[in-house]
């Protein structure tokens, strides 16, 4: 079973269709929409600050979702992908956005809508990713205009993660 624990009273919660694998960790002030996904080893800790994630959005394999006492939540918006083993720390991720494999985004980022943020790239503190946009490298820097097929994955991504979670369901 997956460990869910309250903190300051305050439990997490989701919506309809969710799926979180049996050793994922969600702790304390998170709330998350319909149709989103854990994965295997991430963790989502809302004891500091709160943690707001929209619709049909997914957080795979070691992923950590954090944020800043007082002074930096976490809010992430619908059709999501948090890569494996990404760091999301106290900043705002806005619709069908993919943060890539290892990558890091810092406190105050604002990651705007339709933007890849590359495998292992480090979006630094109060970073704005301007939308429709590629980001690579460390420090992250825009890199490119993402192309047509590049946005049809970025909406296509998250069904394919609901689709996996309905394996674990059966």
């Amino acid at each position: 079973m997956p460990l869910i624990l309250p903190v300051k009273n305050i439990s997490p919660s989701w919506g309809e269709n969710c799926f979180i694998a049996e050793n994922a960790t969600i702790v304390g002030n998170v709330v998350m929409g319909n149709g989103c996904s854990v994965w295997f080893n991430a963790v989502i800790r809302g004891d500091v600050h709160y943690i707001k994630i929209g619709d049909n959005t997914n957080i795979q394999d070691g992923a950590v979702i954090h944020c800043t006492y007082k002074t930096a939540p976490t809010i992430i918006g619908s059709n999501v992908s948090i890569g494996h083993n990404a760091l999301v720390h106290g900043c705002k991720l806005c619709d069908y956005v993919l943060v890539g494999m290892g990558a890091i985004v810092m406190d105050h980022a604002v990651v705007e809508e339709f933007v890849i943020i590359a495998a292992g790239a480090v979006v630094l503190e109060n970073t704005i990713c301007e939308s429709g946009y590629l980001y690579a490298g460390v420090p992250a820097r825009r890199i490119k205009h993402l192309t047509v097929e590049q946005k049809d994955m970025l909406r296509k991504l998250p069904y394919n993660y609901i689709m996996y979670s309905e394996w674990f369901k059966e």
